[in-house]
């Protein structure tokens, strides 16, 4: 994009950091076209549908918007803040077609979001410290806890990075064997105790193990149990505080994974995990296997919480950062 069309889309309305997303490489936006094909299909396709022969935005229209958008898992709550946001910028100029609709929807989506807490896309390269970086994974059993840990493990140490791996899912006679398994495939060790250890136990040594090695990264994976909300808080609370005792500040980050496919029951799980401990970033498994990837829009509306990373695939390759610009302009092409 040349300075002369970055000037004309300023003038027109869009924000900054939308008219920027040009700068975003066709490679980017390629892989993540082939990944959220049934979404584009379920959701956009939909929506030029919707407007077709229409040159307003009507009433008619609106309540069109909102049932697909309903329908691909925004929510209620985020969808009534995005049919809110399309009125009044349509407000003073009627006028409308397919082009400028999706321009005018990428640029409010976009900055819902960005004041919502997602900020600037994140990557693999970690910063190096004098101290590990110690990162408690949480969520449900089924979700791609196990594989999305095996996934980071392989991306950060691509990246030049030392990691180690903490097995605190001592609940699930087959958690520790899957994660020793993608200990090997990436090639990482493993701190494991086996079944029914104390999982408070196998996060400190797992920590303590990160330090005396000079490790970069320490991964450690949790139960993937939903029980009753008392009885999850009490036992993430004593991890936390475990890791917490082997390094003061630690864990730096709570990644709560969630399956995208799952729709409103994901937002569920949000829920209660964020009630339970103090997550602070999410990763989205699955995104290339479901129509209903608006899911990814409520979560981060409605908990404030930037989702880091999305998983597109199987393969140990298929983990991805989490970039709004390049998401929102590859569901919007």
């Amino acid at each position: 994009m040349g300075v002369f069309d970055f000037l004309k889309r300023k003038k027109a309305g869009e924000s900054d950091e939308l008219a920027k997303s040009e700068l975003i490489s066709t490679e980017d936006i390629d892989s993540l076209d082939a990944g959220l094909q049934k979404t584009k299909a379920g959701f956009f396709d939909k929506i030029g549908r919707a407007i077709a022969g229409k040159s307003t935005v009507d009433e008619e229209f609106l309540d069109d918007l909102e049932e697909i958008l309903i329908g691909s898992d925004v929510g209620v709550p985020t969808t009534i803040k995005i049919i809110n946001r399309l009125e009044k910028r349509v407000a003073k100029d009627k006028y409308l077609n397919v082009n400028e609709l999706n321009a005018i929807l990428q640029d409010e989506v976009t900055e819902m979001l960005t004041e919502r807490g997602q900020g600037q896309a994140v990557n693999f390269n970690m910063p190096k410290k004098d101290e590990p970086y110690v990162i408690m994974v949480v969520g449900v059993n089924g979700v791609g806890k196990t594989t999305t840990i095996g996934k980071l493990a392989h991306q950060f140490t691509k990246q030049g990075n030392s990691v180690i791996l903490g097995a605190a899912d001592t609940f699930r006679a087959a958690a520790v064997d899957q994660l020793t398994i993608w200990s090997q495939r990436a090639q990482v060790p493993i701190v494991s105790r086996g079944m029914n250890a104390d999982p408070a136990a196998v996060a400190y040594d797992t920590t303590i193990s990160a330090m005396s090695k000079n490790v970069d990264i320490a991964i450690i994976d949790t139960a993937g149990r939903l029980h009753n909300k008392v009885g999850l808080m009490n036992e993430l609370s004593k991890i936390k505080n475990s890791i917490n005792k082997a390094l003061p500040g630690a864990p730096h980050e709570v990644l709560l994974v969630l399956d995208a496919s799952t729709g409103q029951n994901a937002l569920e799980q949000a829920k209660q995990f964020t009630a339970a401990t103090e997550v602070n970033a999410i990763a989205l498994t699955k995104l290339d296997g479901t129509a209903k990837g608006g899911v990814v829009l409520a979560i981060i509306d409605q908990f404030s919480i930037p989702v880091k990373y999305i998983g597109l695939g199987e393969k140990i390759e298929d983990l991805r950062p989490f970039d709004k610009l390049s998401f929102i302009k590859t569901l919007f092409k």
